[in-house]
Parts: structure tokens; sequence; C-alpha cells
């Protein structure tokens, strides 16, 4: 994706030719959703962002999204969530010492790997893991997205000037539930019972039921 700025504000170039999220051409990228990073979140509910971030490694293994999993410092942030290494089972911990995820050439050659062009971030912290890879993504002509409800930060002031930060350098701004909503498309597909009990959405159960009931 590319931006350019028309007067104050920042116009998407591609914007009039948006290409809905899929599972063919999306990927997951989750960066350093540690325990030590946890305890220091403020913006969101603790145990809210826990089960977001993990809904999304759930949907993401039953669309067959690839995920990437990336951690840096472990002997200061501590380890991966318990949770989030289980739902992804298979998946390597890719370990790094870059604060930008996108500048460890082991992740980003892994994301390139992919041959995927649109780009799902989620990240501890907001301002600083989630924003750096994903506005490095959009500057490489990626289609980067920001995953808020798996991402925090410390305050409401950082949230508010990395999401600014991420829009005028052409980041869309966007949760793991609605795109992964967006890829499931249609509710008549089979896998759509799959995909929200996954996501452990509010109803989601009854939902699934309804859904299975009508299959």
């Amino acid at each position: 994706m590319t931006s350019r700025r028309r007067g104050n504000s920042i116009e998407n170039a591609t914007s009039s030719h948006y290409q809905r999220l899929t599972a063919d051409n999306s990927l997951l990228v989750l960066i350093d959703h540690q325990v030590g990073h946890l305890l220091t979140i403020k913006d969101i509910d603790q145990e809210e962002l826990r089960h977001n971030v993990v809904a999304s490694a759930r949907a993401a293994r039953v669309l067959g999204v690839p995920v990437i999993l990336t951690s840096t410092a472990p002997n200061i942030f501590g380890p991966t969530l318990p949770e989030l290494t289980e739902a992804l089972p298979g998946v390597e911990n890719i370990e790094r010492s870059i604060i930008n995820a996108w500048e460890d050439p082991k992740v980003s050659q892994a994301i390139k790997d992919t041959g995927r062009r649109k780009v799902l971030f989620s990240a501890l912290t907001t301002h600083v893991c989630l924003a750096f890879p994903s506005i490095s993504a959009a500057s490489e002509g990626y289609d980067s997205y920001a995953l808020l409800d798996g991402s925090g930060t410390w305050n409401e002031t950082l949230r508010v000037s990395a999401i600014a930060q991420m829009q005028q350098a052409g980041v869309i701004i966007s949760s793991g539930f609605a795109a992964f909503v967006e890829m499931v498309h249609d509710n008549a597909n089979p896998i759509a019972p799959k995909v929200y009990a996954a996501l452990d959405l509010p109803g989601g159960k009854s939902l699934s039921q309804l859904l299975k009931g009508r299959a």
C-alpha cells in the first residue's frame, strides 16, 4: 500500500481499489506477547488482551493463515504467553534483539517467504513494537494492518499518538475480530462456525450453533 500527501492530509493511493482480506492473501504477525510486557499494559484490560490475541491465533489456524511469532529479550520481558504458544503448535518463536521486528532478517524473510502482501500486526507494545514494523511494512508497499484488540501500551497518550503515527503512514487500523470475520466473508461458508468458535465472540457459541443448524 502506498500513500501520498495532499494538503494536510494523507490520501491512500489504493483506497479506491481496496481488496478485502482473505485467507489466501493475508498473514498474521504476533510480536512480543510476553508475560513481562503484558503486566505493563494499562490501556486495555490485560486479560481481555490475552483472550483477543489467542483468539486471533486460533482463527488464523482454522483459516490456514500463516502465523509468524516473534519475541525479544526473554531474560528481561519473560516468556511468550503460554496460551499463545499452545494455540500455535509447530510455529517457531523467532527470538530477536532488534526492536523493530521488520528490521530483523529472520522475521522479515519469514514474512516475505509467504508471498502475501496483507500483513496483520499485533504487538506489545502499541507505541513501539506495533507502530514500528507496521509503518515499515507500509513503507515497502505492503497492505499493513494494526490489530488494536491484541495490542496494548502503557497509557492513553501513547495509544493515541501511536494510532495517529500509523494512520499518517498508511497503516490500516483494525482488530483481529474484524479481520478474521472479513476473511469468512459469507456465513454460508462451512468454516464460519469454526472461525467464530475460535474467536470466542460474545454470543459466538449461540451463533455457531445457529449456523450449524442451518447447514
